[in-house]
């Protein structure tokens, strides 16, 4: 079992929980990113830096995980494919994306794109709360508990 980390976009603070997540469960990590990200040189964590361009992460992702997996990502076109694929996807506000739920969010994030596009939305997401990130923790730590590997 591996968790991807979708890491270009991945809040700082989710990456720090992920990574105590590791040291805890001795889970294995891979950071995949089209740039250099700062991480702890451990044995457990693998750097991915794909080359850059329109989905290379997410194609590189889509090409490695497998269904015992977890993959922290906030593209909800990713996360639609990986649930396709039934592997597990969660957003660093601790969503877990889902078959009753990915089309909504397809839907969702497409009428916010066209309305980016044309000029009636500024701006990104809310500022990141500790709330989240404790919704976040939280959901990560349901899942390790669900998915412990086997000693």
């Amino acid at each position: 079992m591996t968790i991807w980390i979708d890491a270009d976009a991945c809040p700082v603070p989710v990456k720090n929980i992920i990574i105590r997540a590791s040291q805890r469960t001795n889970m294995a990590l891979v950071f995949v990113a089209n740039s250099p990200i700062p991480l702890p040189n451990r044995t457990l964590i693998k750097r991915v830096q794909v080359e850059h361009g329109f989905d290379v992460a997410d194609n590189y992702i889509i090409q490695h995980a497998n269904s015992s997996d977890l993959v922290i990502t906030q593209d909800i076109p990713l996360a639609a494919e990986l649930v396709a694929m039934k592997i597990c996807a969660l957003n660093p506000r601790g969503e877990l994306y889902t078959p009753d739920n990915i089309r909504q969010r397809l839907a969702m994030r497409n009428i916010s794109q066209e309305m980016r596009d044309m000029g009636q939305i500024t701006g990104g997401q809310n500022k990141f709360s500790d709330k989240e990130k404790q919704s976040f923790a939280n959901a990560l730590d349901r899942w390790l508990q669900k998915n412990k590997p086997c000693a």
